[in-house]
């Protein structure tokens, strides 16, 4: 069994949700309390053990790569005004993990983000963080995917139970529960328009095996002209199993406005130098 080192990040997105604040800002860099979204999905990389970050970028995406570069001007300042708890902060953002960079050069879709990493990943497994969706967990969400992936050695999706209701918005899986927190992937369906398979819904985390790039090379563009990811998993199931892992804590679409606010109003009240202040606010409402 190969051991998962890479983590790719496709980040080439407009964030057209975000308009007018994504006009002139990546929406990955949008802060989430005092750190911008992309620094939460690296930091649960390398806590998951990860060694290698790929960022997939696009037009207008270099804050991506200053913020997780050295500045050596910042830097300076910080030492000479002895600063050195923040200092130290900003160095540790800089030291995290290895970073390497690509460019999607048209707006293609996820699993044409994901193809393009093919020849950094070198056949290798490689793990995929999409960083709309933050998961606040004990333990790192893609290491519980690595504990599952360890038994199983083939690709794994993380999977959250969501309303029926809303299962339209979301790949849902049709699976076989082969352990706890554990399914066996029988079928997927991206946003289904009927009956969904189940309430398992795919969420931002994948570990996928090499074979996957094979199948995105013979997927068809669906809605839109992009390339799904789901549509090549449908492919890859045929040769190969799947796994999904219904990962333990608490996930937030901060892709989506109402899911941003409560990801900040819910890490903020986990801070203890503005819980007892941010709390007194919050009461202080009149809702």
């Amino acid at each position: 069994m190969v051991d998962i080192r890479k983590a790719v990040f496709p980040a080439a997105g407009f964030g057209t949700r975000f308009l007018p604040a994504t006009k002139a800002i990546p929406k990955e860099m949008l802060p989430l309390v005092d750190k911008p979204l992309i620094q939460y999905v690296v930091e649960e990389a390398k806590s998951s053990g990860l060694q290698e970050i790929i960022i997939v970028t696009g037009m207008g995406k270099t804050a991506i790569e200053d913020h997780f570069d050295t500045s050596f001007e910042l830097e300076k300042l910080l030492q000479e005004r002895g600063k050195y708890e923040l200092l130290k902060m900003i160095e540790e953002v800089s030291g995290m993990v290895h970073f390497a960079y690509t460019r999607q050069k048209k707006p293609l879709g996820l699993g044409h983000a994901i193809s393009i990493t093919r020849n950094l990943i070198n056949n290798e497994p490689f793990s995929v963080f999409l960083g709309d969706d933050i998961i606040d967990s004990r333990v790192p969400a893609m290491k519980q995917m690595i504990g599952v992936y360890k038994k199983y050695s083939t690709s794994v999706l993380a999977v959250q139970k969501v309303p029926r209701s809303d299962a339209r918005l979301y790949g849902i899986i049709k699976g076989k529960k082969v352990a706890p927190n554990v399914y066996r992937v029988l079928d997927l369906v991206e946003k289904p328009k009927g009956t969904p398979p189940s309430n398992l819904a795919i969420i931002g985390r994948y570990i996928l095996t090499p074979g996957i790039f094979n199948a995105l090379e013979v997927t068809r563009p669906g809605a839109g002209g992009e390339i799904q990811l789901t549509d090549a998993l449908k492919i890859l199931i045929q040769t190969e199993e799947i796994y999904a892992c219904e990962f333990e804590g608490a996930r937030y679409d901060a892709g989506d406005k109402l899911g941003f606010l409560k990801a900040n109003v819910s890490l903020a009240l986990k801070r203890p130098d503005i819980r007892a202040d941010f709390v007194k606010f919050l009461k202080g409402l009149k809702l």
